[in-house]
């Protein structure tokens, strides 16, 4: 999303034809606490991004079965002592849990976890 917002790509480009693209809740927050830190000159253009990426994308909420999948690659980490970004991980189990891949440039963060595809 981070590259979508400075206008080096586009949703188009980051998925493919016929994707049915999708963001985790924990990404929604990540990008409304980026609005809320925005100075005044940055705000409104913020805003307008978030919202048109709330438009066309669905969110994918945080139930039981990503609780599941959250819990997995929680202990996941823990057995093979390489730890992973809180919101991370929470990325990873929704896109676990709902059969999604995650598409990221930090394709590593995700590396070897379990039940998560990742493309780059």
């Amino acid at each position: 999303m981070i590259e979508v917002e400075r206008g080096t790509q586009t949703l188009a480009e980051i998925g493919h034809p016929g994707d049915d693209m999708a963001i985790a809740a924990i990404t929604v927050a990540e990008l409304l606490v980026g609005v809320e830190l925005a100075d005044d000159q940055r705000r409104a253009p913020r805003v307008r991004f978030v919202e048109g990426v709330f438009e066309r994308l669905t969110i994918e909420s945080y139930g039981l079965e990503v609780a599941r999948a959250h819990a997995r690659l929680i202990a996941h980490g823990r057995r093979t002592a390489r730890q992973r970004g809180k919101f991370d991980l929470l990325i990873a189990a929704t896109a676990a849990a709902r059969d999604r891949i995650v598409v990221t440039t930090d394709a590593a963060g995700f590396a070897d976890l379990p039940g998560v595809r990742v493309r780059s």
